[in-house]
C-alpha cells in the first residue's frame, strides 16, 4: 500500500508539472501571436492622407530696372491666378513604437510630423515686359516661390492641420481597440492611453 501511495503521488506530481508546462507554453504562444499581430497591424499601415483642401491666390509680380541712372526704367509685370490643391498626410509606417511582451504594453514613443503637399496650378494674365527687361526663368521661379510661401501661410492659418490631427486620432483609436481587445495596454510618451486619445496624443 505504501508503494501504491508513493506511485500515486509521483503520478499526480508528473501530471501537474506537465499541465503547468503545457499551460505556460500555451500562454507564451498566445502572447507571441498577439505581439506579432500588433506588429503586423502597425507595419501594414501606410501613408494616410487625412485631409485635403483647395486654396486660391491672386499674385501680382512687378520688377523694374533702372537704365542710365533713374532717368529711364524698364518694367515687367504679370498677374498670376493660382488654384492649389493641398493635402495633409501622415506616414504612419514611421511611428516610433516598442512592444513590451512582458508587461503586454504597446509603447508609442513618437508620431511623425504631418506632410503638407501643395500642388499649385498657375495661370498667367497680363504679362508685359519692356525690351530691356524681359521675363526669364528666374522670374518664374521667384513667382512660384513667393506664391508657395503665401499658400503655406494660408494653410498654417487654416483649419486643415487641426482637421488632420482629428483624423489621425481617429486612426490611432484602432490601435487602442486592438490592444485593449487582447488585454494589452497602450502608452504614448510613457502615459497610459484610455478611450479619450485626444488629450494625450495632442498634449506636447
Amino acid at each position: 500500500m505504501k508503494k501504491i501511495g508513493i506511485g500515486v503521488i509521483i503520478t499526480l506530481t508528473v501530471v501537474l508539472i506537465f499541465r503547468s508546462c503545457s499551460e505556460d507554453r500555451k500562454e507564451k504562444s498566445i502572447l507571441q501571436e498577439n505581439s506579432m499581430l500588433i506588429q503586423q497591424q502597425i507595419d501594414n499601415v501606410s501613408k494616410l492622407i487625412v485631409t485635403e483642401g483647395h486654396f486660391a491666390e491672386v499674385y501680382t509680380y512687378k520688377d523694374s530696372q533702372e537704365l542710365f541712372g533713374s532717368l529711364i526704367t524698364a518694367d515687367k509685370k504679370a498677374l498670376v491666378v493660382v488654384n492649389a490643391a493641398v493635402t495633409v498626410a501622415y506616414d504612419l509606417s514611421k511611428i516610433d513604437f516598442k512592444l513590451d511582451r512582458e508587461s503586454k504594453t504597446l509603447h508609442i514613443r513618437a508620431i511623425p510630423e504631418p506632410e503638407i503637399k501643395i500642388n499649385p496650378d498657375f495661370e498667367y494674365y497680363d504679362v508685359t515686359a519692356d525690351y530691356f527687361n524681359q521675363f526669364n526663368a528666374s522670374d518664374y521661379n521667384t513667382i512660384k516661390m513667393n506664391v508657395n510661401n503665401a499658400l503655406q501661410r494660408k494653410v498654417e492659418a487654416s483649419s486643415l492641420k487641426t482637421n488632420a490631427q482629428n483624423r489621425l486620432i481617429s486612426e490611432l483609436q484602432k490601435f487602442y481597440i486592438l490592444t485593449n481587445s487582447m488585454g494589452w495596454s497602450l502608452t504614448y510618451k510613457n502615459q497610459i492611453i484610455n478611450q479619450d486619445l485626444s488629450k494625450s496624443l495632442l498634449k506636447d
